[in-house]
């Protein structure tokens, strides 16, 4: 049997004025759920944006009180997991790319707190849970797109590192395209930085010179370069439609709502257990999406997309899961 790893939690009841309006109406007023979250980049960036907006709305609901750290330098990360342990946070979310160690490490001194991180490995017991935006389901859709609509049959993609997470959305996106079009050819690039915008509109330049007439834009930048030569893009992550308006053709969007709501349940009802929150991106959570402008995409295109997603949903079609690095064609 599958051991379950289950957190005990102190339940307050909140104070009211007056015994007898407590007990005439029943009703006894929870603790918020004290939670932290500590990102190594600032909140803006796209990926820690889905949790900060999760977290945001979370609190906004009265469900938590929510804390954050921002910019926090891997050196620095499992100094601060520990005071919010030491404050009392019932919940700390994050991410441990490149510190996982360190990470564990904590968790396994605070055994009372609950740990949620974005890993590329498994969950420990008693408490380090872990999750991932896995929308490859959502990005294999915008790759079929991408396949039906490119006319030079090149398509440029640029990432931040070579890592699972970022693997998986590279290759459904071209399995997707290929779907479609088996002629189309990939040139593939990592920027090797999270956040360097002007290195990847660098890389996005050269792949059009080089004949690419869509952009699958993992990266900030690409887009910016995508509108300056007047060729499409295909977003990831955040919806940036608006901030690109004629160029963004679709979007594999991520919803990080699912798997903050179904952590903060847990951890109210004393059932939080060291799991892998990862299924709560998929898109039958709600934790993934696609997202398309039908006035750049043809109708036909949009009916064909269209038909391979509510077969995603029904279960009907599954979409392959590579972490391999892609790499370009020819």
């Amino acid at each position: 049997m599958k051991p379950s790893y289950r957190l005990s939690r102190r339940l307050l009841i909140g104070a009211v004025t007056g015994a007898s309006i407590l007990a005439s109406s029943g009703i006894a007023a929870a603790e918020k759920i004290k939670v932290a979250a500590i990102y190594t980049l600032p909140v803006e960036q796209q990926w820690i944006s889905r949790i900060h907006k999760a977290l945001n709305t979370a609190a906004d609901r009265g469900d938590i009180e929510y804390t954050y750290s921002e910019n926090v330098a891997n050196t620095d990360y499992e100094r601060v997991m520990r005071e919010y342990a030491e404050q009392g946070q019932k919940l700390i979310v994050g991410e441990v790319f490149g510190l996982e160690r360190a990470a564990r490490k904590v968790a396994k001194d605070y055994q009372n707190t609950a740990f949620l991180m974005g890993s590329s490995f498994g969950p420990v017991g008693p408490n380090f849970a872990v999750f991932d935006n896995w929308i490859h389901e959502p990005s294999y859709l915008t790759g079929m797109i991408a396949g039906a609509m490119t006319e030079s049959n090149k398509i440029g993609m640029v990432g931040g590192y070579a890592i699972p997470e970022v693997n998986r959305l590279m290759h459904a996106f071209m399995d997707g395209a290929r779907d479609v079009n088996p002629d189309v050819k990939f040139m593939v690039n990592f920027i090797d930085s999270w956040y360097d915008p002007p290195k990847a509109k660098e890389s996005a330049f050269a792949m059009m010179d080089a004949g690419a007439d869509i952009m699958y834009a993992e990266r900030f930048g690409v887009s910016d370069a995508a509108v300056e030569r007047n060729v499409k893009a295909i977003g990831n992550v955040i919806d940036t439609a608006a901030d690109y308006p004629g160029t963004i053709l679709a979007s594999a969007l991520w919803h990080m709502e699912a798997t903050i709501d179904k952590a903060i349940s847990n951890v109210s009802s004393d059932n939080f257990e060291a799991a892998d929150y990862g299924q709560y991106s998929f898109m039958s959570y709600g934790g993934g999406s696609m997202i398309l402008d039908e006035s750049l995409v043809p109708s036909d295109v949009v009916k064909t997309v269209k038909a391979k997603e509510a077969e995603i949903l029904d279960g009907l079609f599954r979409v392959n899961v590579n972490d391999a690095r892609p790499q370009s064609d020819g």
